[in-house]
């Protein structure tokens, strides 16, 4: 069976990237000004994940030479739950890069995977 733990354990097995999944608190007011501050909040810490990488290439019929992108894809725990605007700081192969969520995840019986790119900054 597809769902079992054994395959379960199997997939997971191949992560080797950690990943912090960083959200921007907006609770927190400044004593002294009584202003609203904002900070980041790590909800999840060192979470066992996998992050793959494929490079598409496309041309344009306006355009003779191909266009390169590459899309990057988060493989991680279903249980784990990424707010909207987090950033998604991935360790993997002694490579640190931050990302952010580009698209809604894909669910499967023993984990999920996130469309990612490049983190930009807070918006």
């Amino acid at each position: 069976m597809v769902g079992s733990k054994l395959y379960a354990s199997a997939i997971k097995s191949l992560w080797t990237g950690e990943c912090t999944v960083t959200a921007r608190n907006n609770d927190v007011t400044d004593e002294n000004t009584g202003r609203v501050v904002e900070n980041e909040v790590d909800v999840y810490k060192n979470e066992p994940c996998r992050i793959s990488f494929d490079t598409v290439k496309a041309t344009r019929p306006e355009s003779n030479a191909a266009e390169i992108a590459q899309s990057i894809t988060l493989f991680i725990d279903r249980g784990v739950t990424i707010p909207p605007g987090s950033k998604i700081t991935v360790t993997q192969n002694g490579v640190t890069a931050e990302y952010e969520q580009s698209g809604k995840s894909a669910a499967y019986s023993t984990h999920q995977e996130i469309p990612l790119e490049l983190f930009k900054g807070w918006a």
